[in-house]
C-alpha cells in the first residue's frame, strides 16, 4: 500500500521528500518538523499503539488485528478512500455442500475432535474470534506468512481466512467465499496514539493540518465545478431560474457575476459557477440548458475545504478535549 498511500498524499498537496530510496525516513516538506518512517503494516499499528510514533497510515485490517486491547490507537480518519479489501473466509470450490458459514459450522461439528479443521490465516485474532462467535467448532488455527490461497490445494490447510480484494487469486486456486464468512471491509485509515494526542499540542497541530487536506481532498474527488453563461434581467432573476432545478444547488448556491461583453449596450448576460456532484453531472447540465444555459464548461475540482472538517470535531470528541481553533 506504500505506492497508493504515496499517491494519495501528494494529491493532498502533501509531498514526500525521501532523498535515498534505500532509507526509511523521509520529510513533508509543507509541515515543518515532521518525520516520516517506512514501516510495515503490522509495525506501524504496534509502533503507534506503543507511543513510538504518533501518527500512521495503514489498512484497517492491520489496525483490528494488532492494535490490541486497549484504546490506545485511535482512528482519526476511517476511509482514506483507498486499499479497499476485505477479511473473508475462503473454501474450496470442491465443498459444493458448504455455501455459508452455518454449512462449514456444521462440516467442522461433523468432525472427529483429533481431526479439527484446519484454518491458516495471517490474522489470528480475528480469525480466531470469528469462528468462535460464528461456532465453528472444533478448528486448528495455523499461520502463514505466504500466499494462503495455495494452502488447501498443498494439503497444509482446510480453508483460509486471508484479505480478498478482487476475487481473481481465489478462483485462480479453486477457492470460493462463502455466505456469512465476511468478517469486515477494509481500506486504508489514519491511526494516532491518544496518548501523543491529548498531552502534546504540536502532534493535535500536524493532525489538524493532514486533515484539512484530506478532507477537502477527499470531498472535492466526489464533485465537479461547472461554469456557465445565462441570459437574465439580474443576478437575483437567474439564481431563482438555478434554484429551481433540483441539481443546481452548489454547495451552498451559485456564484453568479456579469459578463462583460464587447457591445456595451448587452448587460443581459450573467457567468454562473456551480459545484455539482460526479454522479450527477449530466443531469445538472441538461438543467442548465433547460433554463437558457450555454457555454458550459466542467472542471475539476481539486479541494473543497468546509469551515473546519468535521472529522476533526469528532476526533476531539473521542479525546474528550475541548474545542481548539
Amino acid at each position: 500500500m506504500e505506492e497508493e498511500t504515496l499517491a494519495f498524499l501528494r494529491e493532498c498537496g502533501l509531498s514526500i521528500d525521501k532523498v535515498n530510496p534505500r532509507q526509511y525516513i523521509a520529510q513533508i516538506p509543507e509541515i515543518p518538523n515532521l518525520e516520516v518512517w517506512f514501516q510495515r503494516s503490522a509495525d506501524v499499528v504496534r509502533k503507534v499503539r506503543d507511543g513510538d510514533i504518533d501518527l500512521g497510515v495503514v489498512g484497517f485490517d492491520a489496525v483490528a488485528e494488532y492494535r490490541g486491547p486497549t484504546d490506545s490507537v485511535v482512528i482519526i480518519h476511517e476511509a482514506l478512500g483507498y486499499g479497499y479489501c476485505r477479511l473473508a473466509v475462503a473454501v474450496p470450490e470442491m465443498w459444493v455442500n458448504v455455501n455459508s458459514i452455518a454449512d462449514l459450522a456444521d462440516l467442522a461439528a461433523g468432525r472427529e475432535a483429533d481431526r479439527p479443521l484446519r484454518v491458516v490465516s495471517k490474522f489470528q485474532r480475528q480469525a480466531a474470534a470469528f469462528l468462535d462467535r460464528c461456532h465453528v467448532q472444533p478448528y486448528h488455527l495455523l499461520h502463514a506468512d505466504g500466499a494462503l490461497e495455495a494452502a488447501p490445494q498443498m494439503g497444509t490447510a482446510d480453508i483460509i481466512v486471508d484479505l480478498i480484494s478482487s476475487g481473481v487469486t481465489l478462483r485462480e486456486n479453486r477457492l470460493k467465499e462463502i455466505a456469512g464468512g465476511l468478517l469486515f471491509d477494509s481500506q486504508a485509515v489514519l491511526i494516532g496514539n491518544r496518548t501523543a494526542l491529548t498531552t502534546r499540542p504540536d502532534v493535535l497541530v500536524v493532525t489538524r493540518e493532514i486533515l484539512e487536506r484530506t478532507e477537502a481532498h477527499l470531498r472535492a474527488c466526489e464533485h465537479y465545478t461547472i461554469i456557465a453563461n445565462m441570459r437574465g434581467d439580474s443576478p437575483t432573476q437567474v439564481a431563482q431560474k438555478v434554484f429551481g432545478q433540483s441539481e443546481l444547488g452548489g454547495l451552498q448556491g451559485p456564484t453568479i457575476s456579469p459578463v462583460y461583453l464587447r457591445e456595451t449596450t448587452d448587460t443581459s448576460w450573467y457567468a454562473i459557477t456551480i459545484v455539482v456532484r460526479k454522479d450527477r453531472l449530466h443531469q445538472a447540465v441538461a438543467q442548465l440548458r433547460a433554463i437558457g444555459g450555454s457555454g458550459v464548461l466542467v472542471l475539476p475540482t481539486i479541494y473543497i475545504f468546509d469551515e473546519e472538517p468535521f472529522r476533526w470535531h469528532k476526533l476531539l470528541t473521542a479525546l474528550g478535549v475541548g474545542s481548539k481553533k
